[in-house]
């Protein structure tokens, strides 16, 4: 078994990805209390520290198969001022500490989108360069939710890093030969469950997959789809994001349903007995800040493939 830590862990959804990859989670750091708790909640076993990254230290894991971690994304993101380094919530540098004092065979870290725009561009080839010092060889890649099986659009910047030694063995995960299913098809059985008889109809007219689900932050928004742009996209689906619901359709309802905390959270891939923690507000956010399940165990499938090639070569030199 492959071991990791993985640092602003949220509510699971790389964690999740990355155990169905192969990797036994030593230490996962998270400093939101009700994330912390939803992470204990579906796996008691699991060592989660709650606290800030900058106060965090991994100098105990040295040798770790894998850091991984979904850094903070409003420094980046076009809904925010895309202040980069100059936002306090910026994490690169603290996750370049860690490696430093833990020097993990592989490094993953995942951003928003925003952060390969051209404005970013010296940015992460800063990045790459402090890594290159440190003995690592790393890349970056936009990978697309919808490329291996998340009902999304969800375009992620992805960066992946191995020590220069393991670097030749890492090929990124080939996009999935299937379509995923259309918000009709992937919550139709949500919908239906309380008898709602336009659910059949419904299904037909959510015909896309989801526009990328926005979690947002403390400092902004509440328990709804995102901004106006992202709500009209929703609209398209027949589905209302001004708000979300309480609870599915009754068998009475009229005009267009909302969706449930649940339902955003089959759309970014988790599984249904994974619990959220917290009112809907805040079990919203960790659902809509996660790291796709699916992306992260393609991605983390791809690097243990890679450790493991290198592993049997040393055997064989040996």
């Amino acid at each position: 078994m492959l071991t990791s830590i993985e640092i602003c862990a949220g509510a699971g959804g790389q964690a999740l990805g990355l155990e169905k990859a192969g990797f036994e989670h030593s230490c996962l750091v998270e400093i939101e209390a009700v994330a912390c708790e939803t992470l204990r909640t579906n796996r008691p076993k699991w060592n989660v520290v709650q606290g800030d990254v900058h106060n965090f230290s991994a100098s105990g894991f040295r040798g770790i198969d894998l850091l991984a971690g979904g850094v903070p994304c409003p420094p980046f993101s076009k809904a925010g001022k895309q202040l980069g380094e100059g936002d306090e919530r910026d994490l690169f540098p603290e996750a370049i500490r860690l490696v430093s004092e833990c020097r993990p065979k592989a490094v993953m870290l995942e951003n928003v989108r925003g952060l390969l725009d051209p404005v970013f561009a010296d940015y992460r080839a800063g990045i790459i360069r402090q890594l290159d010092k440190l003995g690592y060889a790393a890349e970056w890649r936009l990978l697309n939710a919808s490329d291996y099986g998340v009902s999304q659009l969800r375009p992620r910047a992805i960066l992946v890093g191995f020590r220069k030694e393991l670097a030749g063995w890492f090929e990124w995960p080939v996009v999935s030969r299937l379509k995923p299913p259309t918000v009709g098809e992937l919550l139709y059985d949500l919908m239906a469950e309380r008898g709602w008889s336009g659910a059949e109809v419904w299904r037909s007219r959510a015909s896309y997959i989801a526009p990328t689900l926005v979690g947002g932050s403390k400092k902004h928004g509440g328990p709804d789809l995102g901004p106006t742009r992202a709500r009209k996209a929703w609209e398209v689906l027949s589905v209302d994001g001004k708000s979300l619901a309480d609870n599915v359709p009754e068998a009475g309802f009229s005009g267009l349903p909302r969706l449930t905390v649940r339902m955003a959270a089959r759309i970014q891939g988790f599984p249904d007995d994974w619990f959220f923690c917290g009112k809907k507000t805040a079990a919203y956010r960790q659902v809509g800040n996660a790291f796709p399940p699916p992306v992260a165990c393609a991605v983390g499938s791809a690097i243990r493939a890679a450790l493991f090639a290198a592993a049997q070569l040393e055997l064989r030199r040996a």
